[in-house]
């Protein structure tokens, strides 16, 4: 994979009945100064949401931390959003 290339992997937890419909992006993205960011958005569906910039010296370690983030997310619930036909 190109180090231009920016990954990213969306969440999706809605549940009609608890008026829930949240989202959580994860996002792999090289820094001006070489780092590499694990970029972390969450919120409402629709809504604007927060976000995070976790700074890793390589990418091999900010990967390692959006596995552990994915496993997070899903163990709460969250599922990947599927794509558009």
């Amino acid at each position: 994979m190109s180090e231009l290339t920016v990954p990213y992997l969306v969440l999706q937890r809605c549940d009609p009945a608890c008026n829930m419909a949240r989202f959580y992006v994860l996002t792999i993205e090289p820094t001006l100064f070489g780092d590499t960011a694990l970029v972390r958005e969450w919120g409402r569906l629709g809504q604007r949401g927060r976000r995070r910039m976790d700074l890793f010296a390589g990418r091999v370690q900010a990967v390692e931390a959006l596995e552990t983030w994915l496993v997070r997310k899903k163990r709460r619930g969250y599922v990947p959003k599927n794509p558009a036909p």
